[in-house]
């Protein structure tokens, strides 16, 4: 982690890249077909903010025409004013395993400032192996694959594949400024000290205070580092919570 991009002297920092998910992160949506009507009604009597949406489908109609679907958006409180002054301070990237064609006017609606320099949607997420150590017993042409814990001799490595991995590598190249904060870890798992993993959002909690009083002061403190990841590190300990998940440090991908 003390690569040179993290110099203890250095007086002036690049600006802090905030690399932000969209689902049960900013907002939570629903098709609207599907949306139970007493769970509707609450999240609006609580006062969270709604709208509805249509969304061009990857599906097809029996004609061969793109189908459309109908979305009810719900948006976590404090999420205009978390990034108007979020981007007061730092450079904003939207980065989501969402479809472009559902994504893209959803964040057309909640964004109209265009606060957010960029905007990633599924096509820019990886498939992500992760191997597990395993033993093998060779039976004439019969191969046995056991767990380590039997203590064989012969190890060899199951892959795993993670979808939707969000790889920070193809956002900026400096990881002492930049972080992702996502409700799933597993989407940055090939950089676990850059993340912050934020409890997931729903219409049930319409008095959700994550993004003003929870995000937006560690953001803040974040932006005053040279270098994000000690503190991040100290805060969520992810790589040992990636180990307890079964991936090994050598799935992961940090540059110093």
């Amino acid at each position: 982690m003390n690569g040179g991009c993290c110099a203890v002297f250095r007086l002036i920092y690049d600006s802090e890249k905030v690399v932000l998910d969209l689902d049960e992160t900013l907002v939570c949506a629903y098709e609207t077909s599907s949306l139970p009507a007493i769970v509707r009604h609450q999240a609006i009597d609580a006062g969270l903010k709604w709208f509805e949406l249509e969304c061009i489908s990857s599906e097809k109609d029996f004609d061969g025409k793109p189908k459309i679907n109908y979305v009810t958006v719900f948006e976590r409180p404090g999420l205009d004013e978390f990034l108007t002054q979020l981007s007061a301070f730092a450079d904003l990237v939207l980065f989501t395993a969402g479809l472009e064609g559902y994504a893209k006017p959803l964040v057309d609606r909640i964004d109209a400032e265009n606060r957010f320099s960029r905007r990633l949607y599924r096509p820019s997420t990886s498939s992500t192996p992760t191997a597990y150590p395993v033993s093998t017993i060779t039976f004439g042409k019969i191969v046995v694959h056991m767990p380590l814990t039997l203590n064989f001799l012969n190890t060899i490595a199951i892959l795993e594949f993670r979808e939707h991995v969000k790889d920070l590598s193809c956002i900026s190249t400096n990881f002492c400024r930049t972080v992702i904060v996502d409700n799933n870890p597993f989407s940055f798992l090939l950089q676990p000290v850059n993340g912050i993993p934020c409890i997931p959002f729903s219409a049930g909690q319409p008095h959700d205070d994550q993004l003003l009083e929870v995000l937006l002061p560690l953001l803040k403190q974040l932006s005053q580092q040279g270098d994000v990841r000690p503190v991040l590190y100290e805060k969520f300990h992810m790589p040992e919570w990636f180990q307890k998940h079964g991936i090994p440090a050598s799935c992961w991908a940090t540059p110093g």
